[in-house]
């Protein structure tokens, strides 16, 4: 039987699962593969460490450079992440003719055109499955399944660590301070979790997706990105009283000559699937024309989840070694003299109903004075909820928009931010409902 040799960058919590699958599952994947796809070196700094995972003598170094440059070496599996050194390292395997497999959706993200264009030129492919919603197979469905479709939209709940945080909230009633640090505990956070919570990580991800499904060159920096830290029990109790469930949600859709990319939080209506995906589970919603809506579901993230992605994209590879061919799907799913620079639609431009929560002082005429203003600013009110209950000090004022401009809503709260009778800014809240205007 041939062998295919494979070599992995990283031996943290994903290389031992890869390492895990590729030893457990090996005789199921020769059979289905028609070759033996073996593990030549896993290259890690610490080599010391107990993983659970026993490797035949010589396989575990530290060399990294080792990986890229052997020549025996078939496909190169980047798990170290990072901008840097995985850069490095990825485009040496590349010139070596080496074919690649990452789970690095930050350097996709950032320097795909370059790592892509590369990958092009030496004619070896990129697997970057694992780069997106973990176990779930959006990549390949975008590009293969789904091929014969114009996707209308792809929006999804892509980062597990901040569904988690908001489910806490949600079911436990726990401050999002109590939320994060049980998910840190949990090993659903890192120490710092700053590219979580922030959306960040969620818009590394949506930048990708976004390029595959209309034939675009990847853009990150024009994504709009708001995270959850601002999200407080209060608002997630108001959602529920309106009939919503607060999620992060990751939007992109093909509008007029060009493409809405947000990440920001969302009120999600109770009878939106998105609404009944907890913990850290993530949620991908395709809408094509074809075929209408597909929802996807699965673990977003994690040691085997991820891992299965990963060797997922080797199987296809190997595949690909055998046959002696390579790219025969295109890297980004249209060939590469297809793919265009789409304008993102400014955020400023994008239209929404919203949620407004306004900490005012009690008395007569607070009300119509918010009112004033954001009717003045073409934003109409769909109902108002203020508190019953008698105490000392400022009062919760809880409004729910109609469809209103991203523009007109920033310098309606702007101007009400700076009226005596609020107390501390507004807090404002999209919610997630298709809006024609």
């Amino acid at each position: 039987m041939r062998r295919i040799n494979a070599g992995i960058i990283g031996f943290g919590t994903v290389g031992t699962g890869v390492v895990k699958l590729l030893t457990e599952s090996r005789e199921l994947i020769s059979s289905r593969i028609g070759a033996d796809l073996c593990l030549k070196y896993v290259a890690d700094l610490d080599i010391k460490k107990d993983r659970g995972v026993t490797l035949d003598q010589g396989v575990l170094i530290t060399d990294a450079e080792k990986v890229v440059s052997d020549p025996e070496i078939d496909i190169v599996v980047e798990l170290i992440g990072g901008e840097t050194i995985a850069k490095k390292l990825m485009l040496k395997a590349i010139e070596n003719g080496k074919h690649v497999v990452t789970a690095n959706k930050a350097l996709l993200a950032s320097s795909g055109s370059e790592i892509f264009a590369a990958a092009r030129k030496y004619n070896v492919d990129l697997g970057f499955e694992a780069s997106v919603a973990g176990c779930i197979p959006i990549i390949k469905s975008i590009k293969e399944s789904l091929a014969a479709n114009r996707i209308h939209s792809v929006s999804g709940i892509l980062n597990g660590t901040c569904n988690y945080i908001l489910s806490k909230i949600t079911s436990e009633g726990t401050s999002f301070a109590v939320a994060l640090k049980n998910a840190q505990e949990n090993g659903y956070a890192e120490a710092d979790p700053t590219l979580d919570i922030e959306g960040f990580d969620a818009a590394h991800k949506l930048a990708i997706i976004t390029a595959l499904a209309y034939g675009m060159t990847i853009n990150l920096d024009d994504i709009y990105v708001e995270g959850i830290s601002g999200i407080a029990l209060e608002d997630i109790r108001y959602a529920e009283q309106l009939g919503y469930r607060v999620k992060l949600l990751a939007i992109s859709k093909h509008v007029g000559e060009g493409i809405e990319a947000r990440v920001h939080p969302t009120m999600i209506p109770f009878d939106n699937l998105f609404a009944s995906v907890n913990d850290s589970v993530n949620a991908i919603n395709v809408k094509g024309d074809a075929v209408g809506d597909m929802f996807f579901v699965g673990r977003g993230a994690g040691m085997m989840p991820t891992a299965s992605a990963v060797v997922s994209d080797m199987i296809d590879i190997s595949r690909n070694i055998l046959s002696c061919t390579s790219q025969r799907v295109p890297l980004l799913s249209y060939r590469d003299e297809n793919i265009k620079t789409i304008p993102v639609v400014p955020m400023d431009e994008i239209w929404s109903r919203y949620y407004f929560r306004f900490t005012v002082v009690d008395r007569p005429g607070v009300l119509s004075t918010i009112s004033g203003i954001l009717g003045n600013s073409g934003i109409s009110i769909k109902s108002v909820q203020q508190t019953e209950e008698k105490k000392e000090g400022p009062v919760p004022i809880v409004m729910v928009s109609g469809p209103a401009r991203e523009a007109d809503v920033k310098k309606a709260i702007a101007n009400i931010n700076t009226l005596s009778i609020t107390d501390g800014n507004a807090i404002v809240i999209r919610i997630g409902e298709d809006v024609s205007h």
